[in-house]
């Protein structure tokens, strides 16, 4: 599948430059099909909660038992859209077939990430205002550079061009089609696009350091959804947008993974390094964000999403190893077969991690099923290797009976009935008796394997799951039929579990594209160093200097900006009001912000008697901090949630003017006042009939709930 452009006459609009690489505006593959669904749900789920709250609210303030009975009953459709929206979504988390490769026909699918959403963000007015009131600069002289960078986050990646008339013709283009254009949402599977991530990454630890001071807040709301439930969290922290970059980075990397032809040695090549970049920069954000107010970036789910990339990424490399054959022969089987189990092995520690609350809660019941039909497959296929060594392979007088001797107890903790590998190997009945063992349990995990692809309802849509399952089954029971005898009266034997081992160890891999170097957008306000939000500068001040006998009267030293030393208190500058430890930024009308000694020496070796004007700025104390002010609550759900996004919606105006009363939210006050209402702590739930194979109840709604055939 690619992101191919439909309309032709929108390829000469991206030929002729207007796009930046690694995005397509234009692009309708089912990926962007689904992500502009899970937009949509997103907003459903928004509006769904704000009428909770309200009535929530409504159903504190009043006493009227006939109102309250019909606030009651309306929280309960509430809560049933709520269930029906999070079931939707959860389908969606769950629809892997869209991100395969086209012609992968033969392997079990593997499970991508989906991209979280945001709302677009307007930094032009606080940034125009935080340049006057900190910088003491026109605002409006950075339009340009704000325009560039409001681009780069939200236009899909346009190219900075002036406001001519094709950017109105684009923007015109753009609501005719009714095409969301926000370069976060859908950026292309491939390098390019996550380079214009990284790009957009690099640029957040820029204006961070710019425009984002501890000691107060810009007023800029950053919104992004939940991957699972689509709970909105919203922060004037910036550490919020970059954490969600980094999870739309890795998530961004399963999607290149799992569009990976794997029936080539560098189709799986390519998809192990993804997932070992993305298992790499999720690790990442789990150790540099630790206090996310959306729980899919929690440290425990970012734990299991690492755990489940590096299961794909064992058994992508398994599959290459299969790939060009597996010899009928018997330390090549018991290898093949610590191989398997070493897959299982890694995705049953996923799936542990995916059944325990509150992971379990959140993460979509397709994701924790297939979890466990890997592992329960891969397992059948280890046993059913042993078995195959054990039978087909008798110990000639040619073979290496150490070795022989040797493979075998590393493929058990303890040898089966205490029998030491030597009699295993020379007694005949023995290895059959054994290999039967092992083709049984093998059996009896592929039935379980079967049982639990019927559970799931989007795995039973997977017909090349089915058809591997099957024939793995189907494989299996005719190598037992093969070697059983009906006058065979002996003990059933239980099979040994087989010890995992791999050559090639999946790891975790930090990409070195999350590290891009741009251009600051505000290089004109001056040395990063020098000129950021922790430092408070005066406003410039005009000096006129005058030489003294060819003297100014000072001495400088710096290398951008410069700074006025050993300053004679009665020489010209002085009186004019210079001091020592100012910082020239203009002489003239030439920036100095940037330039050193050497240079600004030269600007002002030519002053006459007349004089020439500088401009020169001081540092200032820190001064009082300003009073912190959180975009976030806790309530009686596993992280902060804001209720900004449930009061305003993208075109709503927000009043900077209006004082907001904090309030205890709705789901902070079931806390308190059980008995006085009927709503819920959490997002609502609705049991399902019947049970997991575990035995418990499936996850309900704020939770939205990979072998090869050799």
């Amino acid at each position: 599948m690619t992101d191919a452009i439909l309309p032709d006459e929108d390829n000469r609009a991206i030929e002729n430059g207007y796009f930046k690489k690694g995005c397509n505006p234009f692009a309708q593959t089912g990926r962007s099909k689904l992500q502009n669904r899970r937009a949509s749900l997103n907003q459903q789920i928004i509006k769904q909660m704000r009428m909770r709250a309200g009535a929530e609210n409504l159903l504190r303030a009043t006493s009227n038992n006939k109102v309250r009975e019909m606030v009651v009953l309306e929280l309960s459709y509430v809560n049933s859209n709520l269930q029906l929206l999070s079931e939707e979504l959860e389908g969606l988390n769950s629809s892997v077939e869209v991100y395969q490769n086209v012609q992968e026909s033969t392997s079990i699918p593997l499970i991508p990430l989906g991209l979280k959403e945001t709302k677009e963000v307007d930094f032009s007015v606080p940034f125009k205002d935080f340049i006057q009131q900190h910088y003491s600069e026109d605002g409006s002289n950075f339009e340009d550079e704000i325009a560039d960078l409001m681009d780069l986050r939200q236009v899909k990646g346009l190219h900075p061009l002036p406001w001519t008339s094709v950017r109105y013709r684009l923007i015109a283009f753009y609501s005719r089609f009714s095409i969301c254009v926000q370069a976060c949402r859908t950026p292309s599977r491939s390098e390019a696009g996550i380079e214009l991530l990284s790009t957009y990454f690099s640029h957040l630890s820029l204006l961070d350091s710019r425009f984002f001071s501890h000691t107060g807040q810009m007023g800029i709301f950053f919104t992004w959804y939940d991957s699972f439930t689509g709970v909105p969290a919203c922060q004037q922290n910036i550490s919020l947008e970059k954490a969600s970059l980094l999870f739309n980075m890795g998530a961004l990397y399963t999607q290149i993974a799992t569009r990976c032809n794997r029936q080539t040695t560098s189709g799986l090549e390519e998809a192990i390094a993804a997932f070992q970049k993305s298992a790499g920069v999720l690790n990442y954000l789990k150790e540099t964000f630790t206090h996310t107010p959306s729980y899919d970036m929690s440290p425990a789910m970012l734990s299991m999403l690492v755990r489940m990339m590096l299961a794909q990424v064992q058994e992508c490399l398994n599959e290459k190893t299969v790939l060009p054959g597996i010899r009928n022969e018997f330390f090549c089987l018991v290898r093949m077969a610590q191989e398997a189990e070493k897959v299982a092995h890694t995705y049953e520690q996923a799936h542990q991690s995916m059944i325990q609350q509150p992971i379990k809660d959140n993460v979509p019941f397709f994701w924790s099923t297939m979890a466990r039909v890997k592992t329960t497959h891969y397992r059948s296929l280890a046993h059913y290797f042993v078995a195959t060594a054990l039978l087909d392979h008798q110990l000639g007088p040619r073979d290496d009976e150490d070795k022989q001797e040797k493979a075998l107890a590393q493929l058990y903790d303890s040898i089966p009935s205490g029998n030491s590998p030597a009699y295993i190997l020379k007694n005949k009945e023995e290895r059959r008796r054994i290999g039967k063992a092992h083709l049984r349990r093998a059996i009896l995990a592929q039935e379980e394997a079967i049982r639990c692809q019927s559970l799931c309802r989007h795995l039973r849509k997977l017909d090349v799951l089915r058809d591997i399952l099957q024939a793995a089954h189907q494989r299996s029971l005719a190598k037992f039929t093969e070697n059983d005898a009906e006058d065979e009266f002996t003990d059933h034997m239980d099979a040994p579990d087989i010890v995992p081992k791999t050559e090639h160890k999946a790891e975790m891999e930090m990409p070195a594209s999350t590290k891009v170097k741009v251009k600051d957008f505000f290089h004109k306000l001056g040395p990063l160093s020098m000129f950021s939000a922790k430092q408070r500068w005066t406003a410039p001040r005009t000096i006129r200097l005058h030489t003294e006998d060819h003297d100014l009267g000072f001495t400088l030293k710096g290398d951008g900006p410069t700074q006025v030393q050993c300053l004679d208190p009665l020489c010209p500058a002085a009186k004019e009001g210079l001091k020592e430890g100012d910082y020239i930024v203009t002489v003239k009308d030439t920036d100095c912000k940037w330039l050193g000694v050497g240079e600004v020496m030269k600007l002002l070796k030519d002053v006459d008697e007349e004089g020439v004007d500088i401009q020169v700025v001081s540092m200032m104390d820190s001064g009082l901090p300003m009073s912190a002010k959180s975009a976030t609550y806790c309530g009686g759900i596993p992280k902060t949630y804001s209720m900004i996004c449930l009061a305003f919606d993208e075109d709503d105006k927000i009043s900077k003017a209006r004082k907001v009363t904090k309030k205890p939210s709705f789901l902070s006050w079931g806390l308190k006042n059980k008995q006085k209402s009927a709503s819920t702590l959490s997002l609502p739930t609705a049991d399902y009939p019947g049970t997991l194979p575990w035995g418990k109840q499936r996850a309900t709604f704020p939770s939205s709930n990979n072998g090869a055939l050799y």
